[in-house]
């Protein structure tokens, strides 16, 4: 059972270098929210993600020490529960850590430009990415998982009124 329009809560913290032009913490409930709404294994307030907003550093190091690439990459997304966790995890009403998602100012920055759409745009898709991760969909298992993974990153941006992502 969900809760109507209920979204994880996230808890964020924001480097500096991601500056304050944006009200980050509006764009990742707006996020979480989309993200739940097409996940719906994820729309409960009682569960929790920590989003860190970091610099290419940070993820390089990350990246390095976790997945053995010595590289920043725009988004990075550690699970706490297994698929068949989450999905229990909406039954009760106890917190339920969810994971983190963290991720990199300037390959998103670069990612952005690259694709002639505003960072915050692109943040908020990188971060309906990270969430659908925690959730337990992986696009890196198959051309199937890829597939569904994605239609829900494009019905969780359209509900956020931004374009699709892979056109």
């Amino acid at each position: 059972m969900t809760d109507a329009g209920a979204a994880p809560d996230i808890d964020i913290d924001i480097d500096p270098v991601w500056g304050d032009a944006t009200d980050w913490e509006a764009l990742a409930a707006a996020a979480a929210a989309a993200a739940a709404a097409v996940a719906p294994e994820i729309a409960h307030a009682h569960m929790l993600v920590s989003l860190v907003l970091a610099d290419d550093d940070e993820v390089h190091a990350l990246n390095r020490q976790w997945r053995a690439k010595d590289k920043p990459t725009n988004v990075l997304s550690f699970p706490m529960l297994a698929r068949d966790e989450v999905l229990r995890a909406g039954s009760v009403d106890a917190p339920a850590m969810l994971g983190d998602v963290i991720l990199a100012h300037g390959v998103c920055a670069r990612e952005a430009a690259d694709k002639h759409i505003a960072v915050a745009a692109h943040t908020s898709h990188l971060i309906v990415h990270g969430l659908l991760h925690l959730a337990g969909y992986d696009h890196e298992t198959g051309d199937t998982e890829a597939g569904e993974m994605e239609a829900l990153e494009r019905k969780a941006l359209a509900l956020l009124g931004l374009p699709d992502p892979y056109a």
